[in-house]
């Protein structure tokens, strides 16, 4: 007879195995998950950027990954693209509930880096996004705001002249459904693009596209062409 063998006939020991068997499970699985949702979007980035040069980088294990796209090409829009993603704990089955009420769903933050002037500050934000930390618009104050309707959700429009307004309208009206876009921020004394998205597999090139076809617009010819 083994010393311990009183414990492992009890069902509790029973509970704890399958209990064991489960997490691991679900670490594997997770693990998967977010891989092939990091690979589907890092692979809609360069689709939609075209770059002439990438380094990816794993910056959190399982849950995160960041891009640096350059593009060399002249005449090319922008000169670099940058892209963070951020994961649920997929491989946490423990942790994973409590993710998915603090952060909700997974995130994609892309700076876009480019090499003409843009005109004045202006957003496009998804008004439940705007109310989350880190969001805050810091100009929000000086700008014109209206509510507006994309899709099915409801967004914030922040903008300086009735130019930059119609382009938003525009982009609104040829793009019917916002998708992942959560957020599109134009700071000109960064000469940066922000967007915000929520990425699944297989929406990120399909959402990222239009407002990437829809970027040079914006510019100071856009505008004035706009203005007349």
């Amino acid at each position: 007879m083994f010393e311990y063998e009183h414990i492992i006939m009890q069902p509790v020991f029973f509970l704890f195995v399958a209990f064991s068997f489960l997490l691991t499970v679900g670490y594997l699985w997770g693990r998967r998950q977010n891989k092939e949702i990091s690979l589907a979007v890092l692979k809609d980035l360069i689709d939609v950027i075209r770059p002439d040069d990438q380094t990816f980088t794993n910056i959190g294990g399982a849950i995160g990954y960041h891009a640096n796209l350059l593009v060399k090409k002249k005449g090319a829009l922008l000169s670099r693209a940058d892209a963070t993603i951020t994961l649920l704990p997929r491989h946490s089955w423990l942790y994973l509930p409590i993710s998915k009420i603090i952060r909700k769903y997974d995130r994609l933050f892309i700076t876009l880096y480019m090499k003409r002037p843009l005109p004045e500050e202006s957003h496009l934000i998804e008004a439940k996004y705007n109310g989350f930390r880190g969001s805050k618009i810091d100009n929000a104050q000086r700008l014109n705001r209206e509510d507006v309707k994309w899709g099915k959700f409801d967004f914030y429009m922040y903008y300086e002249s009735m130019a930059m307004r119609d382009h938003f309208m525009r982009l609104m009206g040829e793009t019917p459904d916002p998708g992942a876009i959560r957020h599109i921020a134009i700071i000109p004394h960064q000469k940066k693009v922000f967007i915000f998205m929520i990425p699944q597999k297989g929406n990120v090139a399909r959402h990222l596209a239009p407002v990437y076809r829809w970027l040079p617009s914006i510019f100071k010819t856009g505008l004035e062409a706009g203005r007349q």
